[in-house]
């Protein structure tokens, strides 16, 4: 029997806070199954975030609402980062999350993810929903001090 290393996926981090003036859901989106189900998954946006030493690759994201992603977060750098956005993740509708293409995860939202040592992957599939600008950041150490922060958009 093979073991996953759950630690690739962390789901509870503190600190998560959005940019002002989002249409921000104090729960999950209710109707999510509808959307995943309706979505064009054939149609699907694949966007790639590269997680560096205190970067993220590109910083700011400009999704559609209504779109259906898949969002891969590489983490190419030696340290450890997270992909911290609590708002943003309720404000999609959720189809999966698969950790380097050895576990697949479901649930309502997610707060972060940590893609971990070099070479770790998590890839987010979802349809953008609620628009808005949300904040993304790493909350390990001073990293968001030294620049790791971005947004995401819902237009």
């Amino acid at each position: 029997m093979r073991i996953l290393p759950l630690s690739l996926l962390v789901v509870a981090i503190a600190g998560c806070q959005s940019m002002p003036a989002p249409s921000v859901s104090a729960t999950p989106v209710p109707n999510a199954d509808a959307l995943v189900k309706a979505a064009d998954w054939a149609k699907m946006e694949t966007v790639t975030v590269v997680l560096g030493e205190h970067h993220f690759t590109p910083a700011d994201l400009k999704l559609k609402a209504g779109q259906a992603y898949k969002l891969e977060l590489r983490n190419e750098g030696e340290k450890d980062h997270y992909f911290t956005a609590g708002e943003f993740f309720k404000n999609v509708a959720w189809r999966k999350v698969m950790v380097n293409k050895q576990a697949e995860i479901k649930a309502p939202y997610f707060l972060a993810f940590e893609p971990l040592k070099k070479g770790g992957q998590v890839d987010l599939y979802f349809v953008a929903v609620n628009k808005g600008t949300y904040q993304v950041i790493c909350t390990i150490d001073d990293h968001r001090e030294k620049g790791m922060e971005g947004t995401v958009v819902i237009e």
